[in-house]
């Protein structure tokens, strides 16, 4: 089913953006109707623990990849569209950014992005939806921050060492929050 849930979230992108003027816009509005058209309702969204808000993110990567669209713009308007949508039907806001921000990791992996790149603008992502539907943006932050360091990890020593290194060093973002959430991330993966 995921699979099925990536395809299509990649259709859905190269449809709604081929042609359009303003990409970011069409990108962030076909991310949230795809997250909210398939987590239908509030019990379906404590079944699946949101994977698929995870899958959306990484067919959205692979989409805006395959029509040529910045993908540091993709990853931004994904974690911000994901978050914001499930919000709109009563998800949990946290886990979403979470999963978006894994799936954005994940999908630049699989296209060959710049991870570092795609994580600074995952995390920006989550402050902008924060900011728009009233969370605390520190949460947000170490939230997505979490969902990216689980990515890199799983895609290898590399990767994490750049997403790391990449959210450590930008000044927009909120060092202690990325500190604390990359800590606590190393230090379950040492349990």
């Amino acid at each position: 089913m995921i699979d099925k849930i990536i395809n299509e979230a990649s259709s859905a992108i190269v449809s709604a953006i081929k042609g359009v003027d303003d990409v970011i816009t069409a990108l962030r509005q076909t991310v949230k109707n795809q997250v909210v058209g398939t987590l239908k309702d509030v019990s379906e969204i404590t079944k699946t623990g949101l994977d698929e808000v995870t899958a959306v993110a990484i067919g959205t990567i692979k989409g805006a990849n395959e029509v040529g669209t910045s993908l540091i713009d993709a990853a931004r308007g994904t974690v911000r569209a994901s978050i914001t949508g499930v919000s709109e039907i009563g998800g949990d806001v946290l886990a979403a950014a979470r999963k978006a921000a894994r799936g954005v990791i994940t999908g630049t992996a699989e296209v060959g992005g710049d991870l570092g790149k795609a994580a600074v603008a995952a995390v920006e992502g989550a402050i902008n939806a924060a900011k728009e539907i009233g969370v605390d943006t520190a949460d947000a932050a170490g939230a997505a921050t979490t969902g990216i360091i689980r990515a890199a990890n799983e895609i290898g020593t590399e990767a994490a060492t750049s997403v790391k290194k990449a959210l450590l060093s930008t000044a927009s973002l909120p060092r202690e929050v990325i500190e604390k959430a990359i800590n606590k991330e190393e230090e379950s993966k040492n349990e």
